[in-house]
């Protein structure tokens, strides 16, 4: 019995949980990951300026 045998599988892609290499076919690309990452930026200032606004809005 190895320890791939007993290893339970997490299903992470490429091994990555049993601590072998990640192969390049199982990341996303940079371009993609930057432009997800500036997407969610841009979308939480975005929610936080309409925050704003509807709180500015409703002080007296």
């Amino acid at each position: 019995m190895t320890d791939a045998d007993t290893t339970p599988d997490t299903g992470a892609p490429g091994g990555a949980a049993r601590g072998e290499p990640v192969r390049e076919e199982d990341r996303a690309p940079m371009a993609l990951s930057v432009r997800v990452f500036i997407y969610l930026i841009g979308v939480h200032f975005i929610a936080a300026f309409l925050f704003l606004l509807f709180y500015l809005g409703g002080a007296k």
